[in-house]
């Protein structure tokens, strides 16, 4: 994180990917090669993304720390998939490679991803919800090693809104790992399970002695996906739950992200089950 956590810093769009009519992601370098080459981030941190002159919103960093990027630097460079929702995220949509913006981050808890060296991992993920796991994803992959059988299960909504087809197509093509894609409105030549992605569990490989899961995604689905690995035996405290709430400042002064006790920017966006059991799934938390 910068010096100073309320500044921002620059940073230079070096890539832009059109991933769907409604969905993009920006590739960014640091304008400034020091703070480039002191940037450290998590898997499932996020970034305060400013469009100058419109505003700022909260976006998961969906690069993966170690590996770099498309020039060959040595740092890697900050990957930020972004739906068009709102007007901050309609401006951005404008801006091609070349464009600056402003970064605030990293910010947040990322997933524990040395307390799960040596499990089974399962990530099951939801709609672009699947964005702050791709992260995670990528440096389980380029550390296979150290951990065990992988299961990555991502549903959508509309088999068109099936991003990174050619990243789980790799991913699947790894030593033990299992990819299950389920979209609840199929296509006549969608080739995986057509309904919601809690259907995928009867093919799913799951150790529940071994595993530690990561979810994120809609609320209901991680809801309904909780209910399955309970049934399967996976205690609380072996699942984790990216959430997302309305982070403004990113520094739990807002109050804006408060859950409970916690502020969902400063104390998540990465939870334990465990640690927030009793109020998760409560209306107006």
């Amino acid at each position: 994180m910068s010096p100073n956590p309320h500044l921002l810093d620059e940073a230079e769009i070096v890539r832009r990917i059109e991933e769907s009519p409604t969905i993009f992601t920006l590739q960014l370098r640091f304008t400034d090669a020091e703070r480039q080459r002191q940037y450290h981030f998590l898997p499932g941190q996020f970034n305060m993304v400013y469009l100058f002159g419109v505003g700022e919103i909260p976006i998961s960093i969906v690069s993966d720390p170690g590996h770099p990027g498309i020039d060959g630097g040595e740092k890697p460079l900050l990957d930020h998939t972004i739906r068009i929702v709102g007007r901050v995220s309609q401006g951005l949509a404008q801006l091609r490679v070349g464009d600056r913006l402003g970064i605030r981050g990293p910010y947040g808890r990322g997933w524990p991803l040395d307390a799960m060296r040596g499990h089974d991992i399962v990530v099951i993920t939801g709609g672009l919800g699947c964005a702050p796991s791709v992260s995670v994803i990528n440096y389980i992959m380029k550390r296979r090693q150290d951990y065990g059988h992988v299961t990555i299960m991502q549903g959508v909504k509309h088999f068109n809104d099936m991003l990174w087809h050619e990243r789980y197509e790799q991913w699947a093509r790894e030593t033990d790992t299992q990819v299950l894609l389920a979209a609840d409105t199929g296509g006549p030549i969608w080739p995986w399970h057509t309904g919601p992605v809690t259907g995928l569990f009867e093919q799913a490989q799951i150790d529940p002695q071994r595993s530690v899961v990561m979810l994120c995604g809609p609320e209901g689905m991680m809801k309904a996906a909780i209910h399955h690995l309970s049934q399967l035996g996976i205690p609380a405290d072996a699942i984790w739950l990216s959430m997302e709430r309305n982070m403004q400042c990113a520094l739990g002064q807002c109050g804006h992200c408060q859950y409970g006790k916690n502020f969902v920017c400063k104390d998540g966006p990465v939870f334990c089950y465990a640690d927030i059991r009793e109020l998760f799934d409560v209306r107006g938390l």
